[in-house]
């Protein structure tokens, strides 16, 4: 069982977080939120990317977590960047060995990330997706998301069941008419979690 939580809302996916890791075999940590966890554990330069600093008190007790219960963490590890939030922003390419530059911020997962959590994709018989890896809104920044929603058909296609939770990843998926290429589509991720 496979949970996949990326957007934005720091604070409200490190809670989520500690409920999943009860239940899912394997996480991959995306999106704004995956940035509070690269910095703080890792020490990787983020730029001006979203950091949840409460939010970075509990990471260290949810690795811990994780590990007792077994769970697989998935991080990106390369990140598309932006000089701002913007659909016109300058784009550039970061790894975690470099970090993100000051005045730029990651808005979209890398092509290694990409690949990393289309294979954990994969290997999942049943997936939980909510948020997206990227700001999928701007096309410069929509390739983690669509690349991720591709990894979610194939695996329905060899078997999966796969739950698409959350209005934004909703959107992502609609965006690409491929409602009905998935198991589940709720525009509502309170409630499918």
């Amino acid at each position: 069982f496979l949970a996949i939580l990326g957007g934005a809302k720091v604070s409200d996916e490190i809670q989520l977080i500690d409920n999943m890791l009860d239940k899912v075999n394997s996480l991959i940590i995306c999106g704004g939120t995956a940035f509070t966890f690269k910095k703080t554990l890792d020490h990787v330069s983020i730029g001006n990317s979203p950091f949840d600093a409460p939010g970075s008190e509990k990471v260290a007790g949810l690795v811990e977590k994780a590990k007792k219960n077994n769970v697989k963490l998935v991080f990106p590890v390369d990140y598309v960047i932006g000089d701002k939030f913007d659909k016109d922003a300058k784009t550039g390419f970061a790894t975690d060995a470099e970090g993100i530059p000051e005045g730029w911020m990651g808005l979209d997962a890398g092509p290694k990330s990409r690949e990393l959590f289309r294979l954990t994709v994969l290997e999942a018989k049943t997936i939980l997706w909510n948020g997206p890896p990227g700001v999928f809104e701007f096309p410069a920044f929509a390739k983690g998301s669509s690349s991720l929603l591709e990894a979610s058909i194939d695996a329905v296609k060899k078997g999966a069941v796969v739950i698409v939770g959350g209005g934004d990843t909703a959107t992502v998926v609609a965006q690409h008419g491929a409602e009905d290429k998935l198991s589940h589509v709720s525009t509502s991720a309170a409630t499918t979690l």
